[in-house]
């Protein structure tokens, strides 16, 4: 495993961070079967080993950041600010649960730089191609970042993209409560990055044009999400 270091210390998991990884993501899943009557369609999409990105939209609720654990028992890698892991309490809580930090100064090149040491050592990380959250019921092609389709085409690895539906609905942007309202997550099949420049670099115009893929399939899976959690995109 690749070694990735926070203020505190190391981000890197030990086995009893992996136990407690385990045990946290069987909490969300049954509070996510109480509170939100919690479905998962296609997890067979989901690759058994290797790296790859796990890429979730319509980006509408923090809650996506924990369900979308779920779609595998793989323990996924998320990214957070590196604040969180100024002591060491909340450093061993958060890197237990796959984050790694990010510092906010520069943090776009940090993140990618974080990002491909994780996938070259073939784990599992998790993007949001919005980046930040969202409302509505369409998937913008100016809200799409391009780091998603950059980081699998610099680290050919494949993009499983995930819609998830009636997140916004049990909680909305500056929401304080949780309301219980029942959520999907359907995954799709992986998308193949295209290849490496002859002299191994990244093709800008290759990125966007999977950048835009990448959106329409978001916004298929999106809509069968809220079909399927009774809250269609209209």
């Amino acid at each position: 495993m690749t070694k990735i270091e926070s203020r505190y210390g190391s981000a890197d998991p030990t086995l009893l961070s992996r136990w407690f990884y385990r045990f946290v993501r069987s909490l969300i899943w049954g509070a996510g079967k109480l509170l939100f009557r919690i479905e998962v369609h296609g997890k067979e999409n989901v690759p058994a080993t290797g790296a790859f990105i796990l890429a979730p939209g319509a980006h509408r609720s923090n809650l996506e950041t924990f369900v979308v654990s779920l779609v595998t028992s793989r323990r996924m890698r998320f990214m957070g600010k590196d604040s969180l892991w100024k002591y060491a309490a909340p450093d061993w809580f958060f890197s237990s649960l796959g984050g790694f930090p990010i510092n906010r100064d520069g943090a776009d090149r940090e993140a990618l730089t974080q990002t491909l040491r994780l996938v070259d050592a073939g784990e599992p990380v998790v993007m949001f191609p919005e980046g930040t959250r969202r409302s509505g019921p369409t998937i913008e092609p100016d809200h799409m970042r391009d780091g998603v389709a950059y980081v699998a085409n610099r680290g050919q690895v494949p993009i499983v993209p995930v819609g998830i539906g009636g997140s916004e609905r049990a909680m909305p942007a500056k929401a304080k409560y949780i309301r219980p309202a029942k959520m999907v997550l359907v995954v799709g099949e992986p998308l193949a990055p295209p290849p490496l420049k002859q002299s191994g670099r990244v093709s800008r115009s290759a990125v966007r044009a999977l950048t835009e893929d990448l959106r329409l399939r978001l916004q298929d899976l999106f809509d069968d999400a809220q079909r399927r959690a009774g809250n269609p995109n209209t």
